[in-house]
């Protein structure tokens, strides 16, 4: 997931409960078609915009244009019921992750149409966005949310349009007008929380689920502080046990501790070259910077084995590999960054009227903590009506639920919990592996024996080959 800087870097995705009600009636969904090359593709696919009502208890409001992409089965004529793919955020777009393809969908592809549709307000469906900018990482937290607030005040976008709910009753559009029976629908972060919505909202139109990353749903992030936690304090006791990495950081903890009490003090005023420009540039250092990188290291175990040297380099004062990390969370060619004004347009509607003081008192930990305090005043400005939480009701498709166990946003107990609503749900968890399982290992063949047998118990076995990264020790890189 590509996460945008105009706030921080901890804004990566935020997952909630899902407020559905009976599905209603829409109008039918009129569509256009054409063959079109989008990045992360190597081949033409079939793109299709279908027009649907921008608020469907009000037709009469206006309508949006939903961007959705095709990828042809390979073997035309064999099964009619596709791959939806549903990406996470919330945020990002399906045409975001066209790279699930050859990475973990070709197998499924030899007799399934795989279709990426873009969530509206995100991507080619009418992207709510603000522009991010490279100076934005020399602004102050200030300065940053004043842009933020500014961008939220000058959207004419009607916020309260862009439910999960009504991402749901978009996705029944875009079957109804591919011509689709059943579908399978696979979620990744957020596309968990909406795939379940629309498991529950169209019943009858969903084959199976494949989720993941799962969101459960009484999840409230960013009340995530307790998992993000349990992953940072993982990887410290990882380190610990491996002897290369205990050998060169044997004080770990302690240094980025240390690091967090100066950082408190007003933050770090840094002189350093540009990673991209090689020019001299001052700037300040935050605590919710640093804290926001280190949780989007974390997402992946790779990249979090990285940690401990770019702790340890920083408590001696070298930042320039921390901060050249930090960078590449950032993306300034606009288009491929996050909608960050879907992402409150839903945060702030579902999942900010749940943060209780009790639920942060319980959830408390330093690593989200600046983003749990910020995210409240920031959803005043955009100004959403809440969408009440309503218990989940049971869903009867077969599901398959993957898990990373080094997962710091959704681990392998947000899917026992969201199972428990299931009636036939089969939970797999990769000791090795962190937010994202469909691409490592042997898991594209296991998704396509799910999904041609979703009653048959599937043999997970192999996943337990994916090795533990190594930890890199010094400036060459990971161990060998």
């Amino acid at each position: 997931m590509k996460k945008s800087k105009m706030l921080f870097i901890a804004l990566a995705w935020l997952t909630a409960g899902l407020a559905h009600g009976a599905a209603q009636p829409a109008p039918t969904a009129t569509k256009q078609e054409r063959s079109c090359h989008l990045p992360g593709a190597t081949e033409a696919l079939r793109c299709v915009s279908l027009t649907v009502p921008l608020d469907y208890a009000r037709p009469a409001a206006g309508s949006l244009k939903l961007h959705v992409a095709v990828a042809p089965a390979f073997r035309q004529g064999t099964r009619n019921d596709p791959l939806f793919v549903l990406a996470g955020g919330p945020g990002q777009a399906g045409s975001d992750v066209l790279m699930l393809l050859p990475a973990a969908l070709d197998k499924v592809r030899a007799t399934r149409d795989i279709v990426f549709i873009d969530q509206r307000g995100t991507g080619l469906s009418g992207k709510l966005s603000c522009e991010s900018k490279p100076e934005h990482e020399l602004m102050g937290e200030e300065q940053l949310e004043e842009e933020l607030r500014a961008c939220i005040r000058a959207s004419k976008a009607p916020f309260a349009a862009y439910t999960t709910a009504a991402a749901a009753r978009d996705l029944e559009q875009v079957r109804g007008a591919l011509g689709y029976g059943k579908v399978n629908v696979w979620g990744g972060s957020y596309g968990t929380r909406l795939a379940q919505a629309y498991a529950r909202a169209y019943p009858a139109s969903v084959r199976t689920l494949v989720l993941d990353g799962v969101a459960a749903p009484e999840q409230v992030i960013p009340a995530g502080g307790r998992d993000g936690q349990a992953a940072l304090d993982g990887l410290f006791a990882q380190c610990a046990r491996d002897a290369a990495c205990n050998k060169a950081f044997p004080q770990l903890r302690a240094e980025f501790d240390a690091l967090v009490t100066k950082l408190e003090g007003g933050g770090i005023r840094l002189s350093l070259p540009d990673p991209r420009t090689a020019q001299q540039v001052d700037f300040s250092l935050t605590l919710p910077r640093f804290l926001g990188t280190v949780h989007n290291i974390l997402y992946s175990p790779a990249d979090a084995r990285r940690l401990p040297f770019l702790i340890h380099s920083a408590s001696r004062g070298r930042w320039q590999p921390f901060i050249a990390r930090q960078n590449l969370a950032g993306d300034f060619g606009g288009d491929a960054s996050m909608a960050m004004l879907l992402h409150f347009a839903v945060v702030c509607a579902e999942d900010v009227p749940r943060m209780t003081p009790e639920l942060l008192k319980s959830d408390d930990a330093v690593l989200t903590r600046p983003l749990a305090e910020k995210i409240p005043a920031l959803c005043k400005t955009v100004n959403v009506p809440p969408v009440p939480f309503a218990a989940p009701s049971r869903i009867e498709a077969p599901a398959l639920l993957l898990s990373g166990a080094l997962d710091p946003v959704t681990p392998p107990h947000r899917a026992a919990s969201a199972a428990r609503h299931m009636a036939r749900a089969q939970q797999v968890v990769v000791a090795n592996a962190g937010h994202g399982v469909s691409q490592l290992g042997c898991a594209p063949r296991l998704l396509r024996e799910f999904l041609d047998r979703p009653e048959q118990k599937l043999d997970s076995a192999c996943l337990n080959d994916i090795p533990a990264p190594t930890f890199q020790l010094g400036a060459a890189g990971p161990q060998p």
